[in-house]
């Protein structure tokens, strides 16, 4: 038996470290795996039970009004809803995601003090910007696209003409296209600007749904007073809902799904010039933010 008067004698242990032999990885690479781990979190995969059940409830909550869609138009034998009004009517749901979504994405590292790490690798400023605003663009576009591919195919079961039901498709996905790319951009410059979680949440929505209802009101009250539907358009720049709708109605001659106001092509090119042009903006605003960020 051992005692404590007796000797200890250490033992060294080879646990096999040895010096990394691969090649390492640039930029790019760093952007992608970025990029992946956003796209991923929005929805909570590889992440805990708890992550994934509020993303998976609100896709649940934009595809029951579809999946209801479908089942009617089937039993009826034609369409009651063109897929380029089903966004707007379900507007709510898409907002609540981007602001859990795009604060989860960047104010918990602004928040935990992350950013140092990502900028003392050879990540730039930019890249970080790129891969965040890529994630939750995709991220949004699953969630957008996903209830229009299933009314796609409800569609198809009620015999509507295969070139018709595509073209439909076709519309309603490139509108959703520029919406998300606002929505992205300009809710991850929102959540940029904080690292509390809540006011970003907050913040987001105040933005996306409290400004389509001032629009709304604003375009209603000006076609009411003036009696010109041409003047009431222009009030959809203070909302991307309405400015997403102007733009899809203008580009493609149908009716917008809020006031039922009937812009025209050159509208339409407008709508869409301030989109791109709003998006760039955060886009350019988010990198001065992060320089700041890197240099701090």
């Amino acid at each position: 038996m051992s005692t404590l008067n007796e000797p200890q004698t250490g033992i060294i242990h080879n646990i096999g470290y040895r010096h990394y032999e691969g090649n390492r990885l640039g930029r790019f690479d760093i952007t992608k795996a970025l990029f992946g781990q956003t796209f991923r979190g929005a929805f909570g995969i590889q992440r805990g039970a708890k992550a994934k059940i509020f993303p998976w409830f609100l896709m649940a909550c934009v595809l029951m009004p579809a999946f209801v869609i479908v089942a009617v138009e089937t039993n009826m034998g034609g369409v009651i809803l063109d897929m380029t009004s089903y966004t707007t009517m379900v507007q709510a749901v898409p907002a609540l995601f981007l602001a859990i979504q795009a604060p989860q994405a960047v104010s918990r590292d602004l928040r935990f003090g992350t950013m140092s790490l990502y900028f003392s690798r050879p990540m730039r400023p930019r890249d970080y910007v790129i891969a965040k605003i890529a994630g939750v663009f995709a991220a949004l576009m699953v969630f957008l696209a996903a209830p229009l591919i299933l009314m796609y195919i409800g569609e198809l079961l009620v015999d509507e003409p295969f070139w018709s039901a595509t073209q439909n498709l076709a519309i309603a996905v490139f509108s959703v296209v520029l919406l998300a790319l606002l929505l992205s951009c300009l809710g991850v410059l929102i959540a940029s600007v904080t690292p509390r979680r809540g006011l970003g949440v907050a913040a987001i929505l105040t933005v996306v749904v409290g400004s389509y209802g001032v629009a709304t009101t604003v375009q209603s009250s000006i076609e009411f007073v003036s009696g010109s539907s041409d003047k009431a358009i222009w009030a959809s720049v203070l909302s991307p809902i309405t400015l997403y709708d102007t733009a899809q109605a203008g580009l493609f001659r149908i009716s917008t799904s809020t006031i039922g106001l009937e812009p025209g092509f050159g509208m339409g090119l407008a709508a869409t010039a301030v989109i791109l042009l709003m998006s760039a903006a955060c886009f350019w605003l988010l990198n001065v933010r992060y320089r700041k960020v890197a240099s701090a």
